[in-house]
This record gives structure tokens, sequence and C-alpha cells, in this order.
């Protein structure tokens, strides 16, 4: 069963998480503030989720600007984002959607019961916390930053 996540137009879910460093992380501290790319990936040291949130830490300056905010959601633990962020030299916030186990990942449509993990979900959200752009790729299909970048032009 293919995950299509929450639709183009819609309000964009409210959530509270912690980041990898115990700090709690709302949604609704950006409103009125940032755009906000919220990327959901399955695992932590995984080939292509460490590839894809690399990838971001290289073009970084295109994704948590003075106009943008990257925020990058999994289901581990606070503690194993703490120690990929430091392996990997990411400085954006990793959130722990790890209990209640996918709560937010179900809540944007992106929770793969069979597997208990987040599929690949991005949603660009804008500052009136309206989703404006998403794609969904399976659990092996890395995502296209230029897409990001042309989808945050056009807001």
């Amino acid at each position: 069963m293919a995950l299509a996540g929450i639709t183009t137009g819609t309000k964009a879910p409210d959530f509270e998480l912690k980041n990898q460093h115990g700090e709690t992380v709302r949604l609704s501290d950006f409103r009125g503030e940032k755009n906000v790319v919220l990327l959901f990936y399955p695992f932590a040291f995984t080939g292509v989720c460490t590839g894809e949130l690399c990838a971001l830490r290289d073009e970084l300056p295109k994704f948590a600007n003075d106009d943008v905010q990257l925020l990058a959601v999994s289901n581990d633990s606070p503690f194993t984002l703490r120690v990929f962020a430091e392996k990997e030299g990411l400085d954006y916030p990793l959130l722990s959607d790890f209990w209640p186990h996918g709560e937010v990942s179900r809540a944007y449509g992106v929770f793969d019961e069979e597997k208990g993990c987040a599929v690949r979900g991005t949603f660009i959200i804008d500052k009136d916390g309206v989703v404006r752009w998403t794609v969904v790729n399976g659990l092996p299909d890395a995502r296209d930053l230029n897409e990001y970048v042309a989808a945050l032009g056009s807001l």
C-alpha cells in the first residue's frame, strides 16, 4: 500500500517533538516567521537516509536561513539522533517521533505500519502553516533536493 501523505492546501498538523539535544520544537513556533521544510525519513544511520541528510547539510543555506527552517523527523530516539547528528555533522534539528511511536508521522500520513517507521515524505509549509508542496517516496528512493529549492522559490 503506497502512502500519499496529507495534501497541498491542507493546514499542517501542529506537533511538539524533542530534538537531538532534548529541546522541544513545535511547528507553530515558526508560524508567521519562516517557511518550513518538514522532512520525514525512516531511520538514522541507514544508507539512503544518511545520504539525503548529508546532502541537505551540504546545501544547508538553502534550507535553513532567515526565511526557511528545515526540520527532519524520524522514529528514532533523541539519543540515537544526537549520536547521528554528531557523527555526520548535522547542525539542523533532528526531531524524534519515537513516543508515542510515529504519532506525528501518522498525522502526516507517512507512517508505514508494517515497517514501523516513517517513509520518505517531505512537506513544504508556508508561514501561515499551510502545506504548499509535498513528495512521498518509498523507502529505497531518495528525494531530489532541487525540487525543494524550486518549491521554496515559488512561495
